[in-house]
């Protein structure tokens, strides 16, 4: 995977890219992820003004913070930040060799986005 993955929300949504081109690239699905955010901005305003006041919503990959926990922290996937980026109406800015900390503005867990899959897996 390319170390730093960057796209500008100026470009346009990808047209009907194929399966490969989506997941199998040198970004891994992350541009996919974040496209898929930039549409549900439009679909689910809701969503997108509660990840821009700073929450962590419920996606379909590890990283969201539904509920306060016992623990302060946690970790969550790099598809999971992207997806949040896009939402926001942010440029895809990912390096992949770093972790990336946000906390929740509505629980205070912090979560703690990493390429590293076995540090979020269910064991």
């Amino acid at each position: 995977m390319t170390t730093h993955i960057f796209r500008s929300v100026d470009k346009p949504i990808r047209k009907d890219p194929t399966f490969c081109q989506r997941w199998n690239g040198p970004d891994n699905g992350l541009i996919t992820c974040w496209e898929v955010g930039r549409i549900n901005r439009i679909k689910l305003p809701e969503l997108s003004d509660r990840a821009m006041n700073g929450e962590l919503p419920v996606f379909a990959w590890k990283g969201d913070v539904e509920k306060k926990l016992k623990k302060k922290e946690k970790y969550g996937s790099l598809n999971y930040l992207a997806q949040w980026q896009g939402l926001r109406n942010e440029d895809l800015d990912i390096d992949t060799s770093k972790e990336t900390r946000i906390t929740c503005i509505k629980t205070g867990i912090t979560v703690i986005y990493t390429g590293d899959a076995s540090k979020y897996v269910d064991p």
